[in-house]
């Protein structure tokens, strides 16, 4: 899985914020705030990757036990499948 064609992610003040751009903001308007840890598994889904490498990936860059890093792996894919921003 990955992010779908036509958004990106930029860092505007201290906020990250996902923006839909070229033939894709004609058909979607939205914006989508990440905290830090939203920010670092978008750019894991900037290549093609599956779900146990996003936990492995959260498990080495931040100091959290599996399960919560399970969790919230399991969420945030949850919101992206909600918001139609990813491609599996």
């Amino acid at each position: 899985m990955k992010i779908k064609d036509g958004f990106i992610m930029n860092k505007v003040g201290s906020q990250h914020v996902v923006v839909p751009v070229g033939e894709t903001s004609m058909k979607r308007h939205c914006m989508v705030r990440l905290n830090g840890t939203g920010a670092f598994l978008w750019g894991q889904l900037a290549a093609d990757t599956v779900e146990e490498e996003l936990v492995q990936a959260l498990l080495a860059e931040y100091a959290v036990d599996e399960g919560t890093a399970r969790a919230d792996v399991a969420a945030f894919l949850g919101k992206l499948r909600d918001t139609d921003l990813l491609d599996e």
